[in-house]
């Protein structure tokens, strides 16, 4: 009885010593992972060991592969993994790697339309040129509103336009304000600040952060 007792008692303490933290993917990139642990966020790369002795095996667009106490688990973007298995966050997230020249690149969609953005908190709106917005469809001279607009180069011709919506991810804004220019600036389809209004975003690291509000 003594000895079930004392075994019993060491069983438990090892337990206890071996319980899973609470791990989280929030980014994924191409062979790196933003993961948090037990609350503490970093980035691993392939092959990289983090917190609690967690590695990255490999990661890509669609999960990450890490070893947790000496097991590999297949996690996809923002879910929890602990002793009593997955959960949905609340709230959708994204992050974004920093690109090249040092900005933020995101292939989103406009009105269910693919579009890659430039992410630009310097950008009232979202701007587009006359080519992208006839790609997507936007009838601008007959439903937009003309104005002027100053740019780097000067004050150019446009149209302010309601977007029924754009995506990034999964988070989805409707009724998003956006300006389209006359010519072909801007090259790069600019997300500007009436969506990132309308969500959480901040940077962290090399990363921003995309947050829905909901």
């Amino acid at each position: 009885m003594v000895r079930y007792v004392v075994f019993l008692a060491i069983f438990l303490c090892n337990g206890v010593l071996q319980a899973e933290p609470v791990v989280r993917v929030v980014g994924l990139f191409s062979d790196a992972a933003v993961v948090n642990i037990d609350g503490q966020r970093t980035l691993l790369k392939a092959g990289q060991e983090g917190p609690k002795g967690i590695r990255l095996v490999s990661a890509d667009s669609r999960g990450a592969v890490l070893s947790i106490n000496g097991r590999q688990q297949r996690m996809e973007l923002a879910r929890d993994y602990n002793q009593g298995g997955y959960s949905t966050p609340e709230k959708q997230r994204l992050v974004i790697a920093r690109g090249r020249g040092g900005h933020y690149w995101i292939n989103g969609s406009v009105n269910g339309n693919s579009m890659p953005f430039l992410l630009d908190t310097g950008a009232s709106s979202v701007a587009l040129n006359e080519a992208q917005a006839r790609r997507l469809g936007i009838d601008f001279k007959t439903n937009g509103r003309p104005m002027q607009v100053t740019t780097a180069s000067g004050v150019e011709r446009g149209w302010q336009v309601s977007l029924r919506s754009v995506k990034v991810g999964a988070i989805e804004v409707l009724g998003v304000e956006a300006v389209v220019l006359e010519g072909s600036f801007p090259t790069d389809a600019l997300l500007g600040m009436s969506f990132l209004n309308r969500i959480g975003w901040r940077q962290e690291q090399d990363a921003l952060i995309l947050e829905a509000k909901y």
